[in-house]
């Protein structure tokens, strides 16, 4: 597919998919006339370098881990990791313990949205005291370690 059309199924602009190639996280096969070619795996490529960047990480360490992430992906015993650097490590690890402060939240989140639901189906008046506990579980902030 062009570049055009991976733009269209992952919803990123031609001009961003240009600039990963540039930074060397999303490579496309070369047409003899110079146009830029993708496989299907591009789309999931693409999709997999949006969620890392929402979750924080810079092109700089996107375009480290990747090699680890395919391995896991495929599922292959030896994992092809190239050496990071102790700072870019530091940096990983932070983007990982903010990435599970996110995770906990949204669980969080959605336990008390299911817990409001269920009250909701079981009866049409949510109780004042029961509606409160369901607002203080969304909002009682959680201590999560950063370890």
């Amino acid at each position: 597919m062009k570049i055009g059309e991976l733009a269209a199924k992952t919803g990123v602009a031609p001009r961003l998919l240009r600039y990963y190639e540039e930074v060397g996280i999303l490579t496309p096969w070369r047409a003899p006339n110079g146009y830029r070619s993708y496989g299907e795996p591009a789309v999931d490529r693409v999709l997999q370098i949006r969620e890392l960047l929402e979750a924080g990480l810079t092109t700089d360490m996107i375009r480290e881990v990747l090699p680890c992430l395919d391995a896991q992906k495929e599922e292959r015993e030896s994992l092809t990791c190239p050496d990071i650097d102790v700072t870019e490590l530091d940096g990983l690890r932070r983007h990982l313990a903010a990435i599970k402060r996110r995770i906990d939240v949204l669980q969080r989140n959605e336990r008390a949205i299911e817990a409001y639901l269920k009250v909701r189906a079981e009866n049409t008046t949510v109780p004042p005291a029961e509606a409160g506990e369901v607002v203080a579980m969304v909002a009682r902030p959680q201590a999560v370690s950063d370890n």
